[in-house]
């Protein structure tokens, strides 16, 4: 997909996603692509050997990757496809305990909302209007943990 570099440029980058969902994830960077929403960089995990921490702190845009939930033992919604965690630098993932660790660590900059940044995704904005339209939900609407960057056909 084509997309906004934060140097103004356009760039292409990959992502894989389930075939089931991949027209509407393709209208939501199209309309992000219009807004010139910037991304760092859209590389499949299999970049960073299928490490989330590392695709994480390289601030990468993505969608597959099989693997679970913390240690709760259940697939992520990435291992089937249906998620996308865009920009995980400007949108970290704040974990409830202990004390609000952040994902990845070099995001502490980034953790409160509104924050008004290139790359940044606030509540309500363009960016959570456009997957909202495609009836996906937004980690940042969660209620104890937040997941900034993260987007899901189910919500979750």
């Amino acid at each position: 997909m084509t997309y906004w570099g934060f140097d103004g440029r356009p760039r292409t980058g990959k992502m894989v996603i389930n075939e089931s969902v991949a027209d509407q994830v393709v209208s939501v960077f199209k309309e992000l692509y219009g807004q010139r929403f910037p991304i760092r960089r859209m590389q499949p995990v299999e970049a960073y050997k299928g490490s989330d921490d590392a695709s994480m702190a390289a601030d990468n845009t993505s969608g597959f990757n099989c693997r679970r939930v913390g240690t709760s033992g259940n697939w992520s919604q990435h291992a089937y496809g249906l998620a996308i965690d865009v920009n995980t630098r400007e949108n970290p993932y704040i974990h409830p305990y202990p004390g609000g660790t952040v994902d990845p660590p070099n995001a502490k900059g980034y953790v409160r909302r509104p924050l008004d940044r290139p790359g940044v995704i606030n509540p309500g904005d363009d960016v959570v209007r456009a997957f909202k339209k495609i009836g996906w939900g937004w980690g940042g609407s969660w209620s104890t943990s937040k997941d900034y960057q993260h987007f899901s056909q189910n919500g979750q």
